[in-house]
């Protein structure tokens, strides 16, 4: 075998062997499910402790139409709809609208605190654990809202920016039944 042969050839052993260790690994791995999340379907429930200490919940909610929204400081379409949800929820708030800001960032509460204090963010902040975010469907793209309707059902799912104009629109339809 030629000096050039066994280069290729130990490269594609290493190869194979990284291979084989991903494979091992993915099998010992516990399996993680990832939820379904449908319209007109039951939301997913969660009860978390808020930024704040106060415990937030969907089951407590119930009666109201609730935006779920998962976010993150880094994420510029999170950042640009934000100032919109906090105008409609101060506008709606009286008449039955909650919205719930589910964090994903991975630098911890005290960031996001900073954040939601430095932007006037009025709502109730969480972090967004990974059961929470499995069970909505894996979150894989951000922001992601669930607007749910007061029997706890999800009505509208947005995949990036919820608009101000089109969150108004919903919520007055759904206030409406």
């Amino acid at each position: 075998m030629t000096p050039t042969q066994q280069r290729w050839f130990r490269r594609g052993e290493i190869a194979l062997w990284a291979l084989v260790a991903g494979a091992l690994l993915f099998r010992a791995l516990p399996p993680r499910e990832i939820g379904v999340v449908a319209l007109d379907a039951p939301a997913p429930g969660f009860s978390l402790r808020t930024l704040d200490g106060e415990r937030v919940s969907l089951d407590r909610l119930r009666g109201d139409v609730v935006l779920v929204n998962f976010w993150a400081t880094w994420c510029p379409p999170c950042r640009l709809e934000m100032p919109g949800f906090q105008a409609v929820y101060e506008d709606y708030r009286d008449r039955g609208f909650s919205v719930v800001g589910l964090a994903m960032d991975v630098g911890g509460p005290e960031a996001v605190a900073a954040f939601v204090r430095d932007n006037g963010i009025g709502y109730p902040v969480a972090m967004a654990p990974e059961v929470v975010t499995l069970r909505y469907g894996g979150v894989d793209a951000l922001p992601q809202s669930f607007l749910v309707d007061r029997q706890g059902r999800v009505r509208r799912i947005v995949s990036g920016v919820f608009s101000e104009g089109t969150l108004r629109k919903s919520i007055e339809e759904l206030l409406a039944q």
